[in-house]
């Protein structure tokens, strides 16, 4: 298995552990799949959230910051959602449930990736100025998780539902794809001032 699954913080997993003990939570969260499953659920595959900053074309590397963690949360009969963590003021805290096309997005693009021959740490990169998110496949196996910048070797792959125009389930050399995603949310320039 060529994926280098960073362990999450112990913290960070006690959160979503004791979420899915609580009936209120389960029950009050926003996913029918969830709410539905019978027996045991366990949370699986923690990926780092990191959440790109404001690409800019003067940068080598593109900076990111640690965002939460997500855990798929498996039931009998496979993924049924995901629970995200944030880091408080106290420490890391459970944030919500939730389902939707990327859960199986997520899976698929693991899937892909364990296919390869190369050792990765698999990451989640958050684009929020295009309603994107990638699986980063960071090359450094050993990096803090919590940490680091998209290296231009790096992997993003998008996931589905992708931007119009970016292939989703693609794998894209990070020194390719960025520059696309920085052209995208660059500001537009304005009208010119007097023109009619």
């Amino acid at each position: 298995m060529p994926l280098h699954v960073p362990p999450a913080p112990a913290p960070a997993l006690r959160s979503v552990l004791t979420a899915l003990g609580s009936p209120t939570a389960v029950r009050e969260a926003r996913t029918p799949a969830l709410r539905s499953v019978q027996g045991p659920l366990s949370p699986e595959l923690p990926l780092p959230v990191h959440v790109l900053d404001r690409a800019t074309t003067d940068r080598p590397a593109p900076a990111t910051r640690l965002a939460g963690w997500r855990f798929l949360i498996r039931a009998e009969s496979g993924i049924v959602a995901a629970a995200d963590t944030v880091l408080t003021a106290d420490g890391w805290a459970f944030s919500h449930f939730f389902e939707g096309p990327y859960l199986g997005s997520t899976e698929r693009a693991l899937r892909q990736a364990e296919s390869t021959a190369t050792l990765h740490q698999p990451r989640l990169l958050s684009v929020p100025e295009l309603y994107m998110l990638t699986l980063w496949l960071h090359g450094d196996t050993g990096a803090d998780p919590a940490s680091g910048a998209v290296a231009p070797n790096d992997i993003l792959v998008p996931l589905a539902p992708a931007p119009t125009g970016i292939a989703a389930h693609r794998p894209y050399r990070a020194a390719d794809l960025l520059p696309v995603l920085s052209l995208r949310i660059a500001p537009r320039p304005g009208p010119l001032v007097g023109s009619a």
